[in-house]
């Protein structure tokens, strides 16, 4: 784990995208990262939602350097979709004590992909959401995290052990500067990475998942004000007993504005409600209890 946070920044150099007849170049910033906007200039011809972009390394950084390629997978939703799922991490998926750094500390460093396990029936909730009412709707799934960008293969490799459906990860710079160990506070960087997906994807609404243990409610609340329309319906998992009381003013709130919070202890009663709403099929709550009942056995 220590590895994933030794890496060295390789700033100012170029990287070439390639996907399908489009190509970009783009250059690092200081810190190392890159970031491509491929603009679709005709209809792409899919047979899957998962896409793959080709990234090249143009500059050389080390003596007798080869080729450096890699591939970077993106989702292109299908014409099935009905609404898209936009989800935090920390103590929605998975138990990390993040109102409790020593506990979150020692989660982090001396836990592993298989080790951590995540609450009883999420894998199931989230598939039975991807799959939808019709069962094929492929639904997709974006997760925003203050979890700093040094742990995206730890948690891809979470997602999938656990069967989780994937998604991108929009996750934070860990970096030093003057101000911050980490760049930007936990709400800023939340509340930017969750408009700036409803942003690109225009036509769509979104259920947005979260916990009560830091501030999920009141961002979800500032995306309701900003993209009216745009959010579906909004679970809290309640993991901070003594804050939960407070959650009611900003319920209201959020009601006020025509958007349910459901606050829920547990993953049964978010999947009861779902099937209510229609969203996803009755037999899928057999599928979470089973899930759950499993995830609790081990």
């Amino acid at each position: 784990m220590y590895k994933r946070f030794s890496s060295w920044e390789i700033p100012h150099v170029r990287v070439k995208a390639y996907f399908d007849s489009i190509t970009q170049i783009v250059s690092t910033d200081a810190e190392g990262y890159f970031e491509f906007n491929l603009k679709l200039t005709a209809p792409v011809n899919i047979t899957a939602p998962w896409q793959e972009v080709q990234l090249e390394l143009i500059d050389r950084v080390v003596k007798k350097q080869d080729t450096v390629i890699a591939v970077n997978r993106v989702y292109i939703a299908s014409e099935y979709v009905k609404f898209g799922i936009i989800s935090d991490i920390d103590d929605t998926i998975v138990p990390t004590g993040t109102a409790r750094l020593w506990e979150m500390l020692k989660t982090t460093f001396l836990g592993n992909a298989y080790s951590r396990i995540p609450f009883p029936g999420v894998a199931a909730f989230y598939q039975a959401l991807s799959a939808g009412l019709s069962g094929n709707e492929n639904n997709p799934f974006f997760y925003v995290s203050s979890s700093p960008w040094n742990l995206y293969d730890f948690l891809m490799e979470f997602l999938d052990i656990h069967g989780i459906p994937q998604g991108p990860l929009m996750l934070r710079d860990l970096g030093l500067s003057r101000e911050h160990l980490i760049s930007g506070s936990h709400t800023e960087h939340k509340l930017l990475q969750i408009e700036r997906i409803l942003t690109i994807i225009r036509n769509m609404q979104f259920i947005l998942i979260g916990d009560s243990g830091q501030n999920d409610p009141e961002i979800y609340l500032q995306v309701i004000r900003d993209f009216p329309g745009r959010v579906k319906m909004i679970y809290i998992r309640d993991v901070d007993p003594e804050r939960s009381r407070n959650l009611l003013k900003i319920s209201n709130e959020i009601k006020s504005l025509g958007v349910e919070l459901m606050l829920v202890n547990n993953t049964i009663e978010a999947t009861l409600h779902a099937v209510s709403k229609g969203w996803i099929l009755p037999g899928d709550i057999k599928d979470v209890a089973v899930d759950k009942k499993q995830d609790e056995a081990r």
